[in-house]
This record gives C-alpha cells, sequence and structure tokens, in this order.
C-alpha cells in the first residue's frame, strides 16, 4: 500500500475536523516527515541515545536538558552504548548534573537492553501498543516517554499524547474549554483525528508557539 503524501494527510485532517482546519489554514504546511528529519539532527538518530536523552529531559528545561545532554556525551568516547551507561558510576552521573533518580533509570535502560528485555532493533516491527508497552517496562520510562518516542523517533503517523500537557493545554484553548482535558479526554477527543492523529499533535504544539505565557 502506498504511503499517504503529506499534502494528503494534511486534507485528511482538515476534513475531519473544524478546529484543524482552521490550525492548518493559521499555521501552514507542517510534515511529520520533515519535524522527524530535524529531530535526528538535532538529538540521537539512534534509539538508545533517543531514550537516554529522553531520561536527561525530565522534569527539567529544554536549556537545562540540553546542557546536561551535553555534559554526559563529553563522558562517551562516541554515541553513547548500554555497555558504556553501565560503566559510568553513580558519581560520574551525579557530576554532571543526573539527579539520583535518572541514574537508576539510566543503568536500567541499559541493562534491560543488555539483558534483551528491550530489543530496540524490534521496535520498529511491533504494533504501537506493543512498542509502548515494551518501552515503558522500563523503569522511568512511561507511557509519555513512549508516545513522544514512537511518533518522533519511529516517525508512526496515528499516536496521540494523550498525557501531555502541552497537547492537553493546546487543547483547552483551540476547543475554548475552561479547564485542560484529562489524558483520557484528550484521547476520546482525538478519535476524529485517525489515522492522522501525530500530525494533529504537531499541530497542537505548533499552535502554543503563537500563545502568549
Amino acid at each position: 500500500m502506498a504511503r499517504k503524501s503529506a499534502t494528503a494527510r494534511r486534507e485528511e485532517l482538515a476534513a475531519s475536523d473544524p478546529v484543524m482546519a482552521d490550525l492548518i489554514e493559521r499555521l501552514g504546511p507542517l510534515d511529520l516527515a520533515k519535524r522527524l528529519r530535524r529531530r535526528k539532527e538535532e538529538r540521537p538518530a539512534d534509539a538508545f541515545g533517543a531514550l537516554l536523552r529522553s531520561i536527561v529531559g525530565q522534569q527539567l528545561s529544554t536549556k537545562a536538558a540540553r546542557a546536561i545532554h551535553l555534559r554526559m556525551l563529553e563522558l562517551f568516547d562516541g554515541p553513547p552504548t548500554p555497555e558504556a551507561t553501565l560503566a559510568l558510576t553513580e558519581e560520574d552521573l551525579r557530576g554532571i548534573g543526573f539527579s539520583r533518580r535518572k541514574v537508576e533509570y539510566a543503568h536500567s535502560l541499559a541493562a534491560h537492553v543488555l539483558e534483551g528485555s528491550l530489543e530496540l532493533d524490534r521496535l520498529e516491527e511491533l504494533d504501537d501498543e506493543e512498542a509502548i508497552a515494551e518501552i515503558s517496562a522500563v523503569r522511568g520510562l512511561g507511557r509519555w516517554t513512549a508516545e513522544v518516542f514512537l511518533l518522533l523517533h519511529l516517525g508512526r503517523p496515528d499516536v496521540i499524547v494523550g498525557g501531555d500537557l502541552g497537547i492537553r493545554r493546546a487543547i483547552m484553548l483551540e476547543d475554548h474549554l475552561e479547564a485542560m482535558p484529562t489524558p483520557k479526554e484528550v484521547e476520546g477527543r482525538a478519535e476524529i483525528w485517525r489515522p492522522n492523529r501525530s500530525l494533529a499533535c504537531l499541530y497542537l504544539w505548533e499552535s502554543l508557539h503563537a500563545v502568549p505565557d
């Protein structure tokens, strides 16, 4: 089956929901494939490095996460690997800004990969829910991390990141709600966007850039 073009996906999404049609008209063309390529230029292109980077960024500003990530890369001779990550001590990682919990998460990720309980090369073969279950079985990698990984690393076309605060806030603003929807309410709201929920997420995230803090 031929893959849909970016234009076809935008048109399909716009036809599914007048709110999305308005966003697409206001923000112009967004392309998941282009966003994916740009992200891999800015962040680790390999699956292990991407998941490790997500641990670094948890509950931190973008600026702080980037600084710690760069310091972390200096500890490695080349791209991060599970073996090299396990070889780093708690003192090593705490010294560059990791919390004690994030040290545990980083070592847990590396151990799961080395033990074979998380087969990174196999994730692309799994359907979305199977891949989410595999990733979120690792301590410190919850459903949000797994969904973002599927959307922005694997480029899956129909992922909704229901627990993301940005998505929830954008829906609140675009739908003129009095409060942010719950993750379950986001999932329900997103049903009409199938099979283009990933593109809908991109538009919702992008919409926040035009909104004053």
